[in-house]
């Protein structure tokens, strides 16, 4: 099976507690649950990782740029500001596929705007837990 790393960003930990009007009431497990499943059905061993910490993030693209595995790429809040992650992701040597499980355009203005989607392959947003689904559809596609 192929690998593929999908990385999680800041406060996706809180999942199930943090405005779950905004992002369901599923917790981050669920979410884990849900993307390696959906991940084996589509023939993918899929290694989900979560940090609030961005030189761990940093860390992990790193690997993935040196192993020429795929990224699935929830950045939270570093999609705004961070260029140390946007120049990491640069780096990758896979797809990369920027999601999001809200619509950022729909929401606050200081979330219009994306680093990282200028260096990904392509970005999902909007469609909660099933934006995972759609980008690793898009990647067997790929």
């Amino acid at each position: 099976m192929q690998p593929v790393m999908i990385l999680n960003g800041p406060n996706l930990n809180r999942l199930g507690t943090r405005e779950p009007d905004i992002y369901g009431s599923d917790d981050h497990a669920d979410l884990v649950g849900f993307c390696v499943a959906a991940g084996k059905e589509l023939g993918f061993e899929v290694q989900v990782g979560q940090t609030n910490d961005e030189s761990e993030m940093l860390a992990w693209l790193h690997d993935a740029a040196d192993a020429g595995t795929p990224v699935i790429l929830n950045p939270a809040a570093f999609t705004h500001y961070s260029y140390s992650l946007r120049d990491a992701c640069a780096q990758l040597t896979g797809p990369l596929i920027e999601i999001h499980l809200s619509n950022p355009h729909s929401r606050e203005e200081f979330r219009h705007r994306s680093v990282i989607s200028a260096v990904a392959s392509g970005t999902i947003a909007g469609f909660g837990m099933d934006s995972y689904r759609l980008a690793l559809e898009a990647l067997k596609r790929m």
